[in-house]
Parts: C-alpha cells; structure tokens; sequence
C-alpha cells in the first residue's frame, strides 16, 4: 500500500507577547506553569489579525529532562473584524545545553530544537469559515521575545 501524499499550506505567522510565568509547581505530569499572552500579530496570505489581551495563555508543563508540553488558548480578531477561538498542544525539546540557553533567555538556532504545534479553530465569522474545517500545525522557534509560528493547513 503506497502511503497518502502529506500536503501543507501556509496560512500565516504568529508572533506572541507573553508575560510573567505563574509557577504553580510540580504537579500530577511535571511542573506546571502558566504563561499569560498578552499580545501578538499572526500575518500571512490567508489571515491577518492580531491576539486580544487577556483572553490567552499557555498552561505549560516540563518535563524532569526539560521537554516542554504546551496547552495554548488564544483568541484572534481578524483584519476584517471575525474574531477566532485557537486552541494548540505542542512540544519542544532537545539537549540541556540547548535548553539551558533558551531558559536563560539566549538566541538559539531554531534548528538546534524540535518545536512543533498541533492547532484547531473555531469561529462563526463567515469569511473566515474555513478555519472550522482544518487541521493546522505550527513550526515553532522561541527568540527571548516570545513564541513565533508559521502555521501550515494540512491538506
């Protein structure tokens, strides 16, 4: 059986502003903390808009060898006023010494780690009713200034 072609499109870039880290601690699956977005632009050829402050943040868990487990929820407000649920899972990891330097807020090659999303939307914006019927994934990179995705529909 000759496996399915795996076919991607960019949709856009998404770069995010995040605040002070909650530390709530080691718990059940790691330590948790939770990371407020307090901003971003996601821009690219097929949405444009930015992320509203105070509805988004990333319920982080890390594992013991560093190995981070996101849990994003965002709310997009498009170009043309739709307004757009995202939800994403992801991971990023790689060596301590690559994660030591990301922690301490360094520039790290983005090729140095594997940083990958899984994301889903939701929105009743009729021009933007597409998004309800893909799955998205994000090929992620963390400069001290916050998480930034490209974000590709699987087609």
């Amino acid at each position: 059986m000759t496996p399915l072609p795996l076919k991607s499109e960019f949709l856009f870039r998404i770069v995010l502003t995040v605040g002070t880290p909650q530390m709530v601690g080691t718990a059940r699956n790691g330590e948790l903390r939770i990371i407020p977005v307090t901003g971003g632009t996601a821009e690219g050829p097929r949405f444009k808009g930015e992320v509203m402050p105070g509805s988004a943040a990333d319920w982080l868990r890390v594992d013991p060898d560093g190995t981070a487990h996101m849990d994003v929820r965002l709310t997009l407000k498009s170009v043309t006023g739709g307004v757009v649920y995202m939800h994403y899972s992801g991971i990023r990891t790689g060596t301590p010494e690559v994660l030591a330097r990301l922690n301490s807020g360094q520039t790290v090659d983005p090729s140095d780690y594997y940083f990958r999303t899984a994301m889903r939307f939701e929105t009743g914006a009729p021009e933007l009713a597409w998004m309800n019927r893909i799955l998205a994934v994000g090929i992620g990179q963390r400069p001290p200034s916050g998480p930034t995705y490209d974000v590709y529909a699987i087609a």
